[in-house]
């Protein structure tokens, strides 16, 4: 019987963890970016009628070791120009997710520039 009650709270555990985890970040580049001014407005309408907007960012990152490459995003709403946000990337190119960071989280290096 105890066995089936360890079973039971480390498959809650298990469970519990993996539904926390943001698989769009696990194992991606990561690069920073002082957010600037919206590129372009992308609208879409849907079934419905309704316009859903996505705000696209083009603009300079850079990675931990303050190198600079021009870098393309999306946001749901608009971004607070001046924020900082850490961005997570998978081949190269592709932002998978973004948090916005205080600007001591940013490297030194970066700040700088």
């Amino acid at each position: 019987m105890k066995k089936w009650i360890g079973i039971a709270i480390v498959s809650i555990v298990l469970i519990g963890g993996l539904t926390q985890v943001d698989w769009n970040r696990i194992g991606k580049d990561t690069l920073f970016v002082k957010v600037e001014a919206v590129s372009d407005v992308e609208e879409t309408t849907l079934e419905n009628g309704d316009v859903m907007k996505r705000y696209v960012y083009t603009q300079p990152a850079f990675t931990s070791d303050g190198k600079a490459r021009e870098i393309t995003f999306t946001a749901a709403n608009k971004l607070r120009e001046g924020a900082y946000l850490r961005l997570y990337v998978k081949d190269g190119d592709t932002v998978t997710s973004y948090e916005e960071v205080s600007r001591s989280d940013v490297p030194q290096s970066i700040t700088e520039k």
